[in-house]
């Protein structure tokens, strides 16, 4: 069975996977190992002072306000999640909010492991969000901004009162740097480096607001709390942790590689990073709005994700498939990506509903996205004419 002829460029770039994600332009490991300090205790004054360097310079750029916290922590965006939760949640009624499968993780953590009384799960469908405005004043929030697997995100925080007694705990990970997070309506939020700064996996990064601090610092939940979990000891906040005395040793490798993307990302500035970012998920929507075999995921505009753009597809001979069959569909097409070198990563996330998700986040370049459309046209054609 002959293919479909294809296209004649790809991207320079074909990395476009959720995470880790593609490094910044003009990435290179010889820029990386140059900032290294290798072999040595991360305990060490100028190690500790590269920790505090780039703590310091990532609450600059993302406009941290005066008073908050920032810091490194073990495991990610994960593990500085699970860090919140463990440590703050108790005190009071607690919303969990969901509509893709990492808020519905922490659910899941929230009502069966955690057991916390008076817990509420308000949960939406891929592409769709739940009703933000039943989320209870008097309770703490847990939420994630942007659904990496779902492309989703929330528009804004106006349905956050800036008054509420309840903390809010913000998983921010695909939505830090490229993204206008509301600090002042946020208490914890969290994210790691390897999205949107296109950094090394494994670490996480938490932010603490003052009433974050004052819960921890006079709550005591009433649970084992495993070490790499502890923010405080005999009732007072680890400061350290916030100045480079990192809880587990931290890979000084990866430190060095987020120190050279916030080299590129300082230059660009926040606004630039996010404007990078939104031309990439507009040039990608462009071809969806003139292409009938595909559809975003979520059918709100102001709802829809600028990082990972998540599409299903809507053709009516695959449609009518069932999502087994849909599934091993779009396995096909990006397997042929994969084969041709034209997208890697590009398959939906394994609790997702079938389809295709696409990083659109600010390393990538938009004459890369420009490249790749047409590369998705021929790899749906070649994957249907199979069937």
């Amino acid at each position: 069975m002959s293919l479909p002829p294809k296209p004649q460029v790809k991207p320079a770039r074909p990395e476009f996977s959720s995470g880790p994600c593609p490094k910044r332009p003009g990435w290179s490991i010889e820029a990386v190992a140059a900032k290294a300090q290798l072999g040595r205790s991360h305990r060490a004054g100028p190690l500790k002072a590269q920790l505090k360097s780039v703590i310091d310079r990532t609450a600059a750029l993302l406009n941290v306000p005066e008073g908050y916290k920032v810091g490194i922590v073990p495991a990610s965006d994960t593990g500085a999640v699970e860090m919140a939760m463990w440590s703050l949640l108790g005190a009071r009624p607690v919303d969990i909010l969901v509509w893709e499968s990492f808020g519905k993780g922490w659910a899941t953590d929230a009502v069966k492991q955690l057991k916390l009384n008076d817990c509420r799960v308000l949960e939406a469908g891929y592409g769709e969000l739940p009703n933000l405005h039943q989320v209870r004043g008097a309770a703490d929030v847990v939420f994630t901004w942007n659904g990496t697997t779902s492309g989703a995100r929330v528009p804004n925080a106006d349905w956050l009162s800036a008054t509420r007694d309840g903390l809010v705990i913000c998983d921010a990970t695909s939505a830090a740097f490229a993204q206008d997070l509301e600090f002042d309506k946020l208490d914890v939020v969290t994210f790691s480096w390897q999205k949107v700064m296109g950094g090394e996996a494994a670490h996480g990064v938490i932010v603490l607001s003052p009433r974050a601090i004052e819960r921890l610092e006079s709550f005591a939940p009433d649970r084992p709390m495993p070490k790499i979990f502890r923010l405080t000891k005999g009732g007072e906040l680890i400061d350290g942790i916030f100045k480079g005395e990192t809880i587990n040793t931290p890979s000084m490798l990866c430190v060095a590689d987020y120190e050279d993307a916030l080299d590129w990302a300082e230059e660009i500035g926040l606004e630039g990073l996010r404007a990078r970012a939104d031309a990439n998920a507009a040039a990608l929507q462009a071809w969806v709005d003139q292409t009938p075999w595909v559809e975003n995921l979520v059918a709100e505009p102001s709802f829809r994700s600028n990082t990972s753009v998540c599409l299903k597809i809507v053709d009516p001979a695959i449609a009518a498939l069932d999502d087994k069959a849909q599934k091993a569909f779009t396995k096909r097409m990006t397997q042929l990506l994969d084969e041709e070198g034209a997208a890697y990563d590009v398959n939906g996330y394994r609790d997702a509903p079938a389809g295709l998700r696409i990083w659109c986040g600010a390393t990538v370049e938009t004459s890369d996205i420009e490249a790749l459309t047409p590369w998705l046209d021929w790899a749906f054609a070649a994957a249907k004419a199979e069937l």
